[in-house]
């Protein structure tokens, strides 16, 4: 078994790409499950062998494509602590928060070429959870909206204005409308832990939704 720094085999870029990728059809998954948006709108795919539901609205998919093209350097750098995928009701306040906390340790330990195979494994776990997690969640309110927020680090976060990755995509504080939920019910869904990437995904969800 080799160990190897983060920096060696730009492990922190193979990382971000894989979340960032994962994230991508999770986020679709996860609007589809809630019924944020009309079925008519997703067709059936597969990804790690599962079937999960992606938008063909094509500013839907861009807005979706952008938000993690600016979340994907953060994570390369271990910079990105959370990403919430954070569903509103017409009033804008959050109704569910779809947690995927995110860390990476400072050393490697790399034994063989299927170690990515084995973390797509477990990413495939996360997406059949979110695909039954309505069975342990409570119905939404019509009209229903969402936003995707990151929680980074503190030394990150001074450096926000600077990583604009996408010209006229900036990042941009959260209201504390957007952040605040009383007393919320907390469900946890998928845990993994690998060599590479710990992650946890869990949902906070509003005790009164209508």
């Amino acid at each position: 078994m080799t160990t190897l720094t983060r920096q060696d085999l730009n492990f922190g870029q193979v990382v971000a790409d894989l979340l960032c990728e994962f994230l991508e059809v999770a986020v679709h998954l996860i609007l589809f499950v809630r019924e944020v948006y009309p079925s008519g709108i997703f067709t059936k795919r597969q990804k790690y062998n599962v079937p999960v539901q992606m938008s063909c609205h094509p500013e839907l998919n861009q807005y979706i494509q952008d938000t993690l093209h600016c979340v994907k350097p953060l994570i390369e750098k271990n910079d990105a602590e959370k990403v919430a995928v954070v569903i509103m009701d017409k009033e804008q306040h959050p109704v569910e928060r779809f947690v995927f906390e995110i860390s990476q340790p400072p050393l490697l330990s790399v034994s063989s070429d299927t170690l990515l195979t084995h973390v797509e494994q477990l990413l495939r776990a996360f997406l059949l959870k979110i695909s039954v997690c309505d069975a342990v969640l409570n119905s939404n309110p019509p009209g229903c909206s969402f936003t995707v927020l990151v929680h980074t680090r503190e030394a990150a976060t001074r450096n926000m204005e600077k990583v604009q990755v996408i010209k006229d995509f900036p990042w941009i504080v959260a209201d504390e409308q957007e952040v605040h939920m009383p007393e919320p019910r907390l469900v946890p869904l998928k845990t993994m832990t690998s060599d590479i990437v710990k992650m946890q995904l869990y949902v906070e969800e509003r005790a009164q939704k209508t």
